[in-house]
């Protein structure tokens, strides 16, 4: 997908249909590259059985696999993944049980498409490569340390 918008987004999901899973304990992640006109799986991701027991070594993992991603899809995250998940610039969206990717996809193109909200522009904004020309611009009109 070759627009500027093109975004990819991790949905915990078991049947691939919908999100049914808790971030900790999630088994599988559907990675979507989305678009305002188009979507599709780019990557899905699979975990062992793990249990929702507190254990934060497994968070490393998770987080580490939705790298690119701008958010992540769940059931249910707890506060300490949300703190982790935001500082690896990924947003945990939590949304009711069942909830059906393909609506949230095209809440999401909506979403693209009418100019996105604030939390999406800053990821998006956050993906492009930084322009390092403009240190020569300032450079050429005098400015210093």
């Amino acid at each position: 997908m070759g627009s500027d918008t093109a975004v990819k987004v991790a949905f915990a999901s078991s049947d691939r249909r919908h999100v049914d899973q808790h971030f900790g304990a999630a088994e599988c992640f559907v990675i979507h590259a989305v678009d305002p006109t188009r979507s599709s799986v780019v990557e899905i991701i699979q975990f062992g059985p793990l249990s929702m027991d507190g254990n934060e070594d497994k968070l490393a993992a998770k987080i580490a696999a939705l790298d690119g991603c701008v958010a992540v899809y769940c059931q249910a995250v707890g506060a300490s993944a949300v703190n982790q998940l935001r500082s690896a610039g990924v947003q945990p969206m939590k949304v009711p049980p069942g909830a059906q990717l393909s609506e949230l996809i095209k809440a999401l193109q909506a979403d693209l498409g009418a100019g996105p909200s604030a939390w999406l522009a800053r990821a998006i904004e956050s993906q492009r490569p930084q322009d390092g020309s403009r240190f020569d611009a300032m450079e050429a009109e005098g400015w210093s340390e």
